[in-house]
């Protein structure tokens, strides 16, 4: 416990969660970025992006691109290369709405 006293020294153990703690972000930023490309996919095979919200998409590129502004700036490798990866397949879902609307 440190309340008005100094910082604990940090600890091989306190290193270990650390690298523990930055898999975990990687992990989870891989997994919740990832889960746009079947939708990607599909609407690349299918030719068809009818049942995409446009407005919901919009808005989850805005918010990802903020979460990506956010990783910028406090330096979190986790926060930006999910965020990056979750925006590149938000983005090409929005491009292929586009593309596809038009056709119908």
């Amino acid at each position: 416990p440190h309340p008005g006293g100094p910082m604990p020294a940090p600890t091989a153990d306190s290193a270990a969660l650390s690298t523990l703690f930055e898999i975990i972000g990687y992990a989870a930023g891989l997994l919740t970025s990832l889960a746009y490309l079947p939708q990607v996919v599909r609407i690349a095979r299918t030719r068809s992006a009818d049942d995409i919200s446009l407005p919901t998409f919009r808005l989850l590129a805005v918010g990802v691109s903020l979460w990506l502004g956010y990783g910028i700036g406090i330096g979190s490798w986790p926060v930006m290369a999910a965020n990056a990866v979750g925006l590149a397949l938000i983005l090409a879902v929005i491009w292929l709405k586009l593309r596809y609307s038009r056709q119908g």
